[in-house]
């Protein structure tokens, strides 16, 4: 017994010798509070309901630490809001408050309070629709041409999101075209633009082709 505890010793001394004071320099530290903008994530939306609301991406955290625990190193990346939104089971308003338990923290730093301290969000049925594709141009149609003919592929899509945000969308538009002079078969490769940020195109990378011919006027 007394060979192991004096094997190595002065290693051993070593490291109990570091170990000590890196807990005085911990203890020593005086607590401090500090108050950071907190981002916000949104987990376990339930698979037939959408978030219609405007969502608010961050909060501020007040919490209290160690001057060491507090730095700047430490709260980058470890810190989060969580909003768990397992429990809905209905459509509507639902209010959500932010407490220690659902604010991630690193070890040795305690919550004390949040602004705003509750989240109120609302939610709706997903629902689906088809909506035509509306060609939009950058600039008039170029001096002395017409448009003789245009083909959009695919002329409609289908768009998904928040019951009453979808149904508020008639169509979607490409994104604008610019025309060439000169070139009475010209064809564009674009994205459709649903106008609404909670609503979103299926499939999301999908590419609009539209072919428009020119014709001149004289």
């Amino acid at each position: 017994m007394i060979r192991l505890l004096t094997e190595n010793l002065g290693l051993k001394l070593l490291s109990l010798a570091v170990a000590l004071l890196l807990w005085l320099a911990t203890v020593g530290e005086p607590d401090m509070t500090t108050t950071i903008a907190v981002p916000v994530q949104y987990r376990n939306t339930p698979v037939n309901f959408e978030i219609s609301s405007d969502l608010i991406d961050s909060a501020f955290v007040e919490m209290k630490g160690s001057s060491g625990r507090l730095s700047r190193q430490n709260l980058a990346n470890n810190v989060v809001i969580v909003v768990d939104l397992s429990g809905v089971r209905h459509p509507g308003d639902h209010t959500f408050s932010i407490q220690a338990e659902n604010v991630k923290l690193p070890p040795g730093v305690a919550f004390l309070r949040a602004v705003p301290s509750q989240l109120r969000l609302r939610l709706e049925p997903r629902v689906m629709r088809d909506v035509p594709v509306v060609v939009r141009y950058a600039d008039p149609v170029p001096d002395g041409y017409t448009i003789a003919r245009q083909e959009v592929s695919p002329s409609t899509i289908r768009i998904v999101g928040p019951e009453s945000r979808v149904n508020a969308i008639s169509r979607v538009q490409s994104d604008p075209l610019e025309l060439a002079r000169g070139e009475e078969e010209q064809t564009f490769h674009v994205h459709p633009f649903a106008g609404d940020p909670q609503v979103r195109v299926e499939p999301t990378d999908l590419v609009v082709t539209v072919k428009v011919g020119l014709a001149k006027t004289r």
